[in-house]
């Protein structure tokens, strides 16, 4: 891989949440802490294969914090997820969600201006006198600098009692999926005042709960089915033919585990932070604290494949339970031709996977390999003994440092992964 730009952010608020390309790889949008979302666009492109930079396009405020008097419940303007919807026209729509309220921006460019009102001056003020005007001339539109508009075209409120935690678009391009720790919603992206409750996994004695949904996810192609992730590390395929509330599955995939190999941290470690499907639709990854899984649609009783991405903390679970880092939710993504999966891990490493090669790179993202068109080199960590020259000690990695969000453009290998306050967009090296 080629590093190819970095974007450095320094304020607690600026910390990346969200990293999302759209269906043709032309924009990437991010959102923090801070609410708000940034918009890189791709420039220079050279051919479908061509290396490109990507320089910020857009940046506007999404969420704003806000407090629920009833709950007395303060609501983080942190951005969840940020998913694009399919481009029909010259603009650009994407959704964002913080925990509570899901919003439709609309990004726009604007290039031409207005000249030649009749009753406005060249400031745009109206004219004090209009009866003094003795022409008449028609408006024409001139050439202008660049401005690109973010403004909201609507507003999802209101319909969820826990925290969002993902969004889905649908393949028909008219509703969506909003999904909270017990219940998922069908939208309808023209209606904002009304949604369906097509999931409720809320037990009617709350002492009841065993496990809560993590992510959501709608098929690629079919657009009456969808995927839902628990806590206890199951999935759930559901078709909105069957019946209105999806609460029966049509499958259930699920890996059996040894009872004998169980301990206290089984279940937290087996919950599912991520689900995706595969491009072609055929193929759900899913991503737990330790390993990247890939399921088969028509095999139901354990994974195709399974991935370790850093087995070598299992020694230490004791110690990430008493720092919290245990609940880090590491999301995963496919590359364009589903051959390659990637996803994130502590110290800044993330790990790229090759299906076919059963090949697997550790890289790093830091400020050290950030020159442009520097190669990165792949990482080794040492569980004990006798550490050689280009690996690092188990004991010494940064659990602060880590990659929780991450990206892969649809038509090339390049990819985007976030530290912290930091993005890295990375490209293929040829040689």
């Amino acid at each position: 891989l080629t590093t190819f730009k970095v974007f450095r952010k320094v304020f607690s608020t600026d910390i990346i949440s969200t990293v999302e390309f759209n269906h043709t790889g032309e924009l990437l949008a991010t959102g923090d802490k801070g609410g708000r979302v940034v918009i890189f666009q791709q420039q220079g492109q050279n051919g479908p294969r061509g290396g490109a930079e990507y320089n910020v396009y857009s940046t506007f405020q999404s969420h704003e914090p806000e407090f629920d008097y009833l709950k007395s419940l303060e609501i983080e303007e942190k951005i969840n997820k940020i998913r694009w919807l399919p481009q029909s026209n010259a603009a650009h729509f994407l959704l964002s969600t913080n925990d509570k309220c899901i919003k439709l921006w609309k990004i726009t460019e604007r290039d031409k201006r207005p000249e030649g009102y009749n009753l406005k001056d060249e400031d745009g003020h109206y004219r004090e006198d209009p009866g003094r005007i003795t022409a008449l001339q028609v408006p024409v539109f001139k050439p202008a600098d660049l401005m690109v508009e973010a403004s909201p075209r609507r507003v999802f409120a209101n319909a969820h009692t826990y925290h969002v935690n993902s969004i889905s678009v649908n393949s028909d391009g008219e509703t969506y999926l909003s999904t909270d720790d017990l219940r998922i919603n069908l939208w309808n992206l023209e209606i904002t005042d009304c949604s369906f409750n097509i999931v409720d996994i809320k037990p009617a004695n709350m002492e009841e709960l065993t496990e809560v949904i993590t992510a959501s996810e709608f098929h690629p192609e079919h657009c009456n089915t969808f995927v839902y992730s628990s806590s206890k590390g199951t999935l759930r395929l559901c078709d909105m033919r069957a019946a209105a509330l999806c609460d029966q599955h049509a499958k259930m995939f699920e890996e059996t585990n040894d009872p004998n190999s169980r301990s206290f941290f089984s279940e937290i470690i087996s919950s599912i932070s991520d689900v995706k499907f595969s491009h072609s639709g055929r193929y759900l990854m899913t991503r737990d604290y330790l390993s990247v899984k890939i399921w088969d649609l028509n095999m139901e009783n354990r994974p195709l494949e399974t991935y370790q991405v850093h087995e070598y903390l299992r020694s230490k679970l004791c110690s990430l339970y008493e720092n919290d880092c245990i609940f880090d939710k590491f999301e995963c993504c496919w590359n364009g031709t589903d051959s390659v999966v990637m996803t994130g891990s502590y110290n800044n490493f993330f790990r790229t996977i090759d299906r076919a090669r059963c090949l697997d790179l550790t890289l790093e993202a830091s400020r050290e390999n950030c020159k442009p068109h520097s190669v990165l080199k792949p990482r080794r960590v040492c569980t004990g003994g006798k550490r050689q020259k280009d690996e690092i000690s188990v004991d010494s990695l940064d659990f602060d440092r880590k990659i929780l969000h991450t990206a892969w453009h649809p038509l090339d290998n390049i990819i985007a992964v976030a530290t912290t306050n930091n993005l890295y967009i990375y490209q293929e090296h040829v040689k």
